[in-house]
């Protein structure tokens, strides 16, 4: 039989830490697709010379190591700028941003994706550009895009583990807790693998329902 200090008042506190790691995640990616879908269109429709700004700054996000980026951000805000903002805000405004930044380029290639004969057959119809877009392009676009977003979103999730430089208590650090106190990093571990994978699984699983559906019509 195992022999373990682990308690239940242990697993709500992991469970917690699997919350916070899920709202993270949610905001997150909410913000950074929405961003990047503002990107990407615009990325794609201006063309590459103008659109060299925004191309740059998405650079440097997907560049420079996430880590990185918190502290930097955390001590931006704190120390240079003097505001009083927690470790949540820092921690998903900068994921916000990372995550906008890879999602971005997925969106412009789907976009690009979509055949140029279509679009000509929309505008031909009287199509506007908005209307083109809305109707023609996006829905195809998204078909395309859906696998590599599930993909993003699921990165973005275990990526998230890294917000506890800015004193954001996830799942991993709530296991790093348990870990100092209760001496068991193998058992603990694992349990902290398997929450990640019961918040994870539903997630692919629901990405690939979806991607064999549209498959199919």
């Amino acid at each position: 039989m195992l022999d373990t200090a682990l308690n239940v008042n242990d697993l709500i506190f992991l469970a917690k830490g699997a919350g916070m790691t899920l709202v993270v995640t949610a905001i997150s990616v909410f913000f950074g697709t929405v961003m990047g879908i503002a990107f990407g269109v615009i990325r794609y429709q201006i063309g590459p010379w103008w659109a060299a700004p925004i191309t740059f700054a998405l650079d440097v996000f997907r560049s420079i190591p996430l880590l990185i980026q918190l502290v930097l951000a955390n001590a931006f805000v704190t120390t240079v700028l003097g505001w009083r903002i927690s470790g949540f805000s820092v921690a998903c405004a900068v994921l916000s941003f990372y995550t906008a930044a890879y999602c971005a380029e997925i969106v412009r290639g789907a976009i690009e994706a979509v055949p140029p004969t279509l679009r000509r057959a929309a505008r031909s119809l009287g199509m506007t550009w908005a209307q083109d877009m809305r109707n023609i392009v996006m829905p195809l676009a998204t078909r395309v895009a859906l696998p590599s977003w599930i993909g993003l979103a699921l990165g973005v999730m275990k990526d998230s583990a890294l917000v506890y430089v800015v004193q954001v208590v996830e799942l991993l650090k709530s296991t790093q807790i348990l870990i100092t106190r209760l001496q068991e990093p193998l058992f603990l571990l694992m349990i902290c693998g398997l929450f990640y994978f019961v918040i994870s699984f539903p997630i692919a699983r629901l990405g690939g329902y979806l991607e064999k559906r549209w498959s199919n019509d």
